[in-house]
């Protein structure tokens, strides 16, 4: 990512890349040389190679751990990529970033986040989860609640900028925001989640200081008075609050346009149709002419296997930020223009679907839904998931509604298959 940066921003900003292993500072050294940057303190006629067009791009390369160079210096965007979990980096990453800074976290323990060993869940990240049908978004608030109470631990709270969940690991962006206030009002959004293991509806517990009776009345399913015993089980501590920022993954598309991105288009829209729980429409970004270079990415040397660098790019949008307005301005503009978050969690059209019934495509059941008055969209957590504000008994009499019998389908299709089956019978029983 830091090659990326000084790719498209050159001596806009001052990119530092570190890492502990011997091995890959030298790899990181070599990537530079081939996109014809410069590495602070080395000599200019290193590699002997001239300078075309622009001057090269200067990068600090640096090998020592990464909680020493965070608390070292203070920076404005941190990206934290390690290898399995990044909690043991985030109380240094929160202690120095800058008010306003980003701080963008990389976690590629799946088995811990996707509910597969959950010692090691509950040892990393504090939290009791289970598997679910929504568990990729459970993992991203799993991992947000956690830099939520590292960032408030240094007297500092967060805006959740974007968080996705992609193959083999969480993306989690969040802003700065540096006070005791911001400090004071992310931790209330970090909440309990009480989960139906019957038919897996869900709602984060309501706030209050009296210990309620009975747990399962905040539940919209009747699942406990028709079962047996223990139906629900309460998971976290888990964020609650949005996941999507649209107003940044707005900037994302504008610059991922303007720099000829075009691998990460795709996912942005999909995101800002479920920030703002919509069905996919067309997008339009005036005042930009479509550029034909080859400039959305960087030439990169690995040892053994190619990476893929397009997943590192979603957080290039940011562009340059903005400095000039205080912390009391964005304090002002968060209380007066607060958006409509969208729905926690999905629904899986399959997960739920009626035995002995065809039921319709995914796009026409969003639209049954929209035209049932609720807020409807696809999810890229889950490619049958459908986000919606509509509670499980209302998203399953819908579907029901418009579902098929099987047997209707076999019906009107029975004098074809019947003519079918005996000239086959014809065939195959006269030799």
């Amino acid at each position: 990512m830091g090659l990326q940066w000084a790719q498209h921003l050159s001596s806009a900003v001052k990119v530092t890349i570190n890492d502990i292993n011997e091995a890959s500072v030298e790899m990181i050294r070599e990537n530079c040389h081939l996109n014809h940057m410069r590495v602070q303190g080395e000599n200019d006629d290193s590699e002997g190679e001239e300078l075309d067009e622009e001057p090269f791009s200067t990068i600090e390369v640096t090998k020592m751990d990464a909680n020493v160079l965070m608390h070292l210096r203070a920076f404005d965007f941190i990206h934290l990529d390690p290898y399995g979990t990044a909690v043991n980096y985030l109380d240094a990453a929160f202690r120095n970033v800058r008010n306003l800074g980003i701080v963008s976290v990389t976690s590629t323990d799946t088995s811990s986040l996707y509910s597969k060993t959950l010692n090691v869940t509950l040892r990393h990240y504090s939290c009791h989860i289970v598997r679910t049908e929504y568990y990729k978004e459970l993992a991203a608030r799993m991992v947000i609640a956690t830099v939520a109470r590292a960032a408030a631990r240094c007297n500092k709270g967060i805006k959740v900028l974007l968080a996705v969940a992609l193959e083999h690991f969480v993306l989690v962006v969040v802003q700065v925001l540096r006070g005791p206030t911001q400090a004071d009002e992310s931790p209330k959004k970090i909440q309990q989640l009480i989960h139906c293991q019957w038919c897996e509806e869900r709602v984060f517990l309501k706030e209050g200081s009296m210990v309620e009776e009975n747990l399962y009345r905040q539940l919209p399913c009747d699942c406990h008075g028709s079962m047996p015993g223990k139906t629900a089980v309460e998971l976290g501590p888990l964020w609650s609050g949005s996941l999507f920022n649209t107003g940044f993954l707005r900037r994302m598309l504008f610059e991922a346009v303007q720099h000829g991105m075009d691998e990460i288009q795709p996912l942005v829209k999909s995101l800002i149709c479920e920030s703002e729980c919509t069905t996919l429409k067309q997008f339009s970004v005036p005042g930009l002419a479509r550029n034909v270079r080859q400039e959305c990415g960087v030439v990169i040397k690995t040892s053994e296997k190619e990476e893929d660098v397009s997943s590192d790019e979603q957080s290039l949008g940011t562009g340059k930020r903005k400095m000039q307005e205080g912390a009391g301005n964005v304090l002002k503009r968060q209380k007066s223009d607060v958006p409509v978050e969208h729905p926690a969690f999905y629904y899986s059209i399959h997960r739920h679907s009626i035995r002995g019934m065809n039921m319709p495509k995914l796009n026409k059941f969003l639209q049954y839904l929209t035209e049932a008055g609720f807020r409807v969209s696809r999810t890229h957590f889950d490619p049958t998931g459908v986000r919606t504000d509509a509670t499980l008994a209302q998203f399953k009499s819908i579907l029901t509604k418009y579902s098929v019998p099987t047997y209707t389908a076999v019906q009107t299709g029975d004098h074809s298959h019947a003519s079918d089956d005996v000239k086959l019978d014809i065939e195959f029983g006269n030799p």
